[in-house]
């Protein structure tokens, strides 16, 4: 089990300067997306025919420059482990990611996490890849149980309006690690802390602040 709060630099692997900054994180978190065959590092999404990008508060030109995988694989600093969080609904991204982290970091330890969870299944019977499911809703968190049944999953990742919800001491006996986000004051650490989480994913926290 876990005995210290795991800190998880949130995004900072879909840009190349944030990434710079996250030595002191113990995970990188990265979204993936399978876009005309090229796995892309952003958390931007397509508008179909539209030549924009878009993100929750602003749009981006289509044609700006994107991140690839190799390049972020490339840059990750020593020290903090990679979590890519596979995005969209394309079938294969799963096996595609698994087959190309294969060639551009065999062997190397990271983690991988979804809300679409068959993609997971992709990465069974890889001993160095750490699964984590993710939970948004309340759907998904009752769906959760009987998806972990005989499953291996490493840990998972709840938004925290759902951890009240939640039996976390039973989750804990099943997985080793549960996620919460956003997590970017000290009080709302404390709080997720109460509740029994143990990794925080995180925008502005230091990871000196998760000392307990």
């Amino acid at each position: 089990m876990t005995s210290r709060v795991l800190h998880v630099a949130h995004r900072a692997g879909n840009d190349l300067q944030r990434l710079a900054l996250a030595t002191g994180s113990d995970l990188v978190e990265a979204d993936v997306h399978l876009f005309r065959g090229r796995l892309e590092i952003r958390h931007t999404k397509t508008m179909g025919p539209l030549p924009w990008m878009w993100d929750r508060w602003y749009v981006v030109p289509a044609g700006a420059p994107r991140l690839s995988l190799s390049e972020l694989v490339a840059a990750l600093p020593d020290g903090p482990r990679l979590m890519l969080d596979l995005k969209g609904w394309h079938p294969w991204l799963g096996r595609r990611v698994a087959a190309a982290m294969a060639v551009l970091a065999p062997g190397v330890p990271y983690v991988v996490c979804s809300r679409h969870w068959r993609m997971l299944d992709a990465f069974d019977g890889l001993p160095h890849v750490d699964v984590v499911h993710s939970v948004r809703s309340r759907s998904e968190l009752a769906r959760l149980e009987r998806r972990l049944a005989g499953r291996r999953s490493w840990g998972v990742a709840v938004h925290r309006e759902l951890l009240a919800r939640m039996d976390v001491p039973h989750l804990l006996r099943t997985v080793d690690v549960l996620l919460t986000w956003p997590v970017n004051t000290p009080q709302v650490l404390q709080t997720v802390i109460g509740h029994g989480a143990n990794a925080v994913i995180s925008d502005d926290l230091e990871p000196s602040a998760l000392s307990r």
